[in-house]
């Protein structure tokens, strides 16, 4: 057990708070390119990236994998299943986050708070840890960008939790999105996310579908009547994953998720935290469902994380890809910004990467991958040279009989009628406009 003089120490006494030192600097231990303060199309870098540190990977990830037992190990985390501990890993995690230089992290219930031995005790430990979270929010001005509950680990929840054949599995889930969505409120929660981990079947021969959809919806409306009923302003996410654990999960992907609202009429509550991982495991491009939900104002929040297309499974490494952030930090900026969500890093170190340094490098070089994309993205807006390009592509329906397409004043009709009168003029010779991809793909790699 740790010593009580040990309590007073810093847990990362070795670690200066990070600070910006620009692109020529050498120290793994600074940032080059994310420069919080700087104001870059009337919002500071602060404002427009929103940077989140994840509770579970960072503080209690252990390692392992599907095929390794875990290979980190922290000298604050005696393994015990205290209140004393849970305290202790918030004081590591706030000295972290003030050290790293961001200002909101988010969590799962069981992320924060031992559980207890019913759900009675499980509840007041609830309520013991999220004080003393409070006290260390007030102390340092560091916010919870998003709660959620973990109704997938647990053994009762193998079947699902809002999904689930068996009524107490689905009561006790919906006792635990109950409590967690008011220990979320108490925190001053930006957002609160619901996460169908076990959400989907394994086989279609023992699953009634639309039953288990109808409950499911049913679920977040009880979450929409109790938000409701405590007073909470937080914004509602639902995150979209394809699979895994489930062979198939209800929340397959962006369009998957609109559709499902849309269906049982909560598309006017709740809105998308989009993880990237999810969307490449659905088999689209990274950026893909952040666009698709940005379009049809659905996206809320960003868990900015990637994976790895050689493995078959949700990695969930930090993002070092210059071009993607890019690409997302143009659809971010295009809809004026994420508030009140964010960028969540739902990143873990790699089981290999077990120095006490790597968990700040690894934050450090993802946030000025991101960093240098929003920089990228505002000289593409601002250049506007692809933004023209696009509409020139689709500039046959800004006026004319084209334009009817769009103001939903065209019929079959009209379409033969159109093509009867142009092939009967004898100079007539369609031909289809290139798409001039390669010159688009060139373009974007100027800016990088």
């Amino acid at each position: 057990m740790t010593s009580n003089n040990r309590e007073q120490d810093e847990w990362f006494p070795s670690i200066n708070k990070i600070k910006y030192e620009g692109p020529t600097c050498i120290n793994p231990l600074a940032f080059k390119y994310y420069n919080p303060d700087e104001i870059l199309m009337g919002k500071s870098m602060e404002e427009w990236l929103r940077f989140s540190v994840c509770y579970w990977h960072t503080f209690r990830g252990t390692g392992g994998d599907p095929f390794g037992f875990p290979t980190l190990s922290h000298e604050w985390d005696d393994g015990s299943n205290s209140i004393d501990n849970a305290k202790r890993r918030i004081r590591v995690a706030f000295e972290f986050f003030e050290k790293l230089g961001v200002k909101y992290y988010t969590f799962h219930d069981c992320d924060i708070s031992p559980e207890g031995a019913n759900w009675k005790e499980t509840c007041e430990n609830l309520d013991i840890i999220s004080d003393y979270l409070l006290e260390y929010q007030k102390k340092t001005g560091i916010k919870l960008l998003w709660g959620t509950a973990n109704i997938f680990s647990h053994p009762k929840y193998m079947n699902g939790g809002a999904t689930s054949p068996d009524f107490t599995a689905y009561a006790y889930a919906a006792a635990q999105v109950k409590k967690a969505m008011e220990v979320t409120h108490k925190l001053g929660g930006k957002n609160y996310v619901f996460w169908g981990g076990r959400e989907g079947y394994n086989s279609m021969l023992n699953t009634d579908v639309k039953r288990e959809l109808n409950h499911h919806a049913q679920f977040l409306k009880m979450a929409r009547s109790h938000k409701e009923k405590i007073g909470a302003s937080f914004q509602f996410l639902i995150e979209p994953k394809p699979r895994e654990p489930m062979k198939h999960q209800y929340d397959y992907d962006a369009q998957t998720c609109i559709g499902f609202l849309k269906q049982y009429d909560l598309d006017k509550d709740f809105k998308l935290n989009i993880e990237p991982n999810h969307t490449t495991l659905a088999g689209h491009d990274y950026e893909h469902d952040i666009l698709v939900s940005s379009v049809y104002g659905f996206l809320g929040s960003v868990d900015s994380n990637t994976g790895d297309p050689l493995l078959g499974w949700d990695t969930d490494q930090f993002p070092m890809d210059i071009k993607k952030a890019t690409l997302t930090m143009r659809i971010i900026i295009n809809m004026g910004g994420l508030d009140p969500g964010g960028l969540n890093f739902d990143c873990k170190v790699r089981r290999e990467s077990t120095d006490i340094e790597d968990m700040f490098i690894s934050h450090i070089g993802a946030m000025d991958t991101f960093a240098r994309g929003l920089r990228n993205a505002v000289r593409i807006i601002n250049d506007g040279q692809i933004d023209n390009m696009v509409s020139s592509r689709y500039s046959t329906f800004d006026n004319g009989i084209g334009k009817n397409v769009e103001d939903g004043n065209f019929s079959m009709d009209d379409a033969e009628t159109y093509i009867l009168n142009k092939e009967s003029d004898s100079s007539f010779n369609y031909k289809p406009s290139s798409g001039k991809q390669e010159l688009y793909e060139m373009i974007l790699n100027n800016y990088m």
